[in-house]
C-alpha cells in the first residue's frame, strides 16, 4: 500500500505549501490540502483472498498426495493421521499466506472490498479530518478541505459554511472533478497544485482577502499515512 509520504519529495511538498499562499493571498478562506495513504482499514480482502488460498491448497494437497479406499492394505502408504495433518497444515498456511497478501497487495484489497464502501469511508475519513484539523474552527467559517486517499483513488473537497454559501455546492464539486480527473493524467504534486491554484481564484470573487486578515490555520501540507 503508498504511503503518504513517499509521494512527496521536500521540493513538492514546497510547491504545494507555496500554491495554497498564493491562493490564500487572493482570498480570506483557509485552504488545506490533504493527502492519506488509505482511509479505510478493509478487513474483508484479508478473509476473502485467505479462503481461496486455503481451499487453493487443499485442493493441491489431495490431487498430490490422493488416499485411495484400499490403501489399509498398503503398509508402504503414509497413515490416515499424518494425511490429515498435512491436510491441516497446508490449509492453516494457505489462509496465513492468502490474508497477508489481502492486507499488503493493494490491487486485491481493492479487487475483493465494494466501490460503495470504500466511497463511504473516504466521505467519513475526510469528515473527521476537516474536524482533527480543525478547517471548520475559522473565524469566518471560510476553511476548505482538499482530501486526497490514495488507496481508494479518491478525492473529496469540503468547504465551511461561509464557502458552501458564498461559493456553492456545485462549484466546490466542480473543483473535486477536476482534482480526480487531474489525478488521472498528472502526477499528484500537479493535481493538488493546480486546483488549489484554481480554488484560489474561483475564492477570490466571492471570499476576497481583505486588510488585516489571519492566517489561522498553516499553509502545509498534512501527510497522514
Amino acid at each position: 500500500m503508498k504511503r503518504a509520504t513517499e509521494q512527496f519529495n521536500s521540493d513538492q511538498r514546497k510547491q504545494v505549501e507555496v500554491c495554497v499562499q498564493e491562493a490564500e493571498a487572493k482570498t480570506s478562506c483557509e485552504i488545506v490540502p490533504v493527502v492519506a495513504g488509505s482511509s479505510g482499514r478493509y478487513d474483508r480482502p484479508e478473509d476473502v483472498v485467505g479462503l481461496w488460498m486455503a481451499t487453493l491448497t487443499a485442493a493441491t494437497v489431495w490431487l498430490l498426495s490422493p488416499r485411495q479406499l484400499d490403501d489399509s492394505g498398503n503398509w508402504g502408504g503414509s497413515s490416515i493421521a499424518i494425511g490429515l495433518l498435512t491436510m491441516v497444515v497446508s490449509v492453516v498456511a494457505g489462509f496465513v499466506v492468502g490474508a497477508i497478501a489481502g492486507s499488503k497487495v493493494g490491487a486485491l484489497r481493492r479487487l475483493f472490498t465494494p466501490r460503495a464502501q470504500q466511497f463511504q469511508e473516504v466521505s467519513a475519513r475526510a469528515r473527521e479530518v476537516f474536524f482533527d484539523k480543525r478547517v471548520h474552527h475559522t473565524s469566518g467559517s471560510t476553511g476548505l478541505l482538499i482530501y486526497v486517499s490514495l488507496f481508494e483513488q479518491m478525492a473529496v473537497v469540503l468547504g465551511d459554511q461561509a464557502v458552501v454559501e458564498k461559493l456553492g455546492q456545485g462549484t466546490i464539486d466542480q473543483l473535486c472533478e477536476k482534482l480526480t480527473s487531474e489525478l488521472k493524467s498528472a502526477d499528484i504534486t500537479t493535481a493538488l497544485s493546480q486546483v488549489i491554484t484554481e480554488a484560489g481564484t474561483k475564492l477570490s470573487d466571492v471570499l476576497p482577502r481583505e486588510e488585516g486578515d489571519i492566517n489561522e490555520i498553516a499553509d502545509t501540507l498534512i501527510l497522514i499515512d
